[in-house]
């Protein structure tokens, strides 16, 4: 199935408003992450394949920020034939496109979909397994800490939680580095600088990363037992913690 190109921010009057995940932002995402963030193909894999190592039979497996069902796909593939697939996310119109795709998709593991609002918070049933891709970064920061320790006091012993997000650099060169690069990168997949920027103006304030030392401090002073990175690009980490 041709996916429907990304061009929202390629006309001016996108770059005056907030970005939001919305009907327009839904209908051309996976185009928007494949070309929006490295290795996206690979990294889906990684997770799937380590929410495979930890899921234990009869447990649940939650994608928190689920957006349009891609990483749900890729982890039915490692998880056990009895574990129950949860994607949750706030928006509506990405839960549709999610619904869709796993609808059409012979699933080897029961699945649902919930709308919610993390940031409120949410109540996990019997988790053995919980992602966050690209997704804590939009929580806002005074409820973070809330959630990622109410992830961990879900999880049982020897349950994961995998958490993938933008960081900053760890110095003002170093970070600006980075950002460069990765800009560069989407040069590379057909935005051009005006996109670039437009979007850039959109997250403000919306987007708001951390350093990767101020996500492993979140991830160890709230339940933790242990974390590293299982992948670094430039300012994109994933991080795997696990509950001692």
């Amino acid at each position: 199935m041709n996916k429907a190109r990304d061009e929202l921010f390629r006309s001016p009057g996108h770059g005056a408003r907030e970005f939001d995940f919305g009907a327009e932002t839904a209908r051309v995402f996976d185009d928007m992450l494949e070309r929006s963030v490295p290795f996206y193909a690979e990294l889906q894999d990684m997770i799937a394949r380590l929410a495979g190592d930890f899921a234990t039979p009869g447990s649940r497996a939650y994608d928190l920020g689920c957006s349009t069902g891609n990483g749900m796909l890729t982890m039915a593939r490692y998880l056990p034939e009895t574990v129950t697939l949860v994607g949750v996310d706030a928006s509506s119109p990405m839960l549709d496109q999610a619904r869709a795709k796993l609808e059409k998709q012979s699933m080897p593991c029961p699945w649902r979909l919930i709308q919610a609002d993390l940031n409120q918070g949410l109540a996990l049933e019997n988790p053995s397994v919980v992602v966050m891709t690209l997704t804590l970064q939009f929580i806002r920061p005074l409820y973070r800490e809330r959630l990622v320790r109410g992830i961990a006091e879900s999880l049982p012993k020897g349950g994961c939680f995998i958490l993938v997000e933008k960081v900053l650099g760890q110095d003002s060169l170093i970070n600006r580095l980075f950002v460069k690069h990765y800009y560069d990168f989407k040069r590379r997949q057909g935005y051009d600088d005006n996109e670039i920027m437009r979007k850039r103006e959109a997250l403000e304030n919306i987007l708001i990363p951390y350093h990767q030392k101020e996500n492993e401090a979140l991830l160890l002073d709230n339940g933790f037992g242990s974390c590293d990175c299982f992948f670094r690009w430039y300012n994109f980490c994933g991080m795997l913690a696990i509950k001692y």
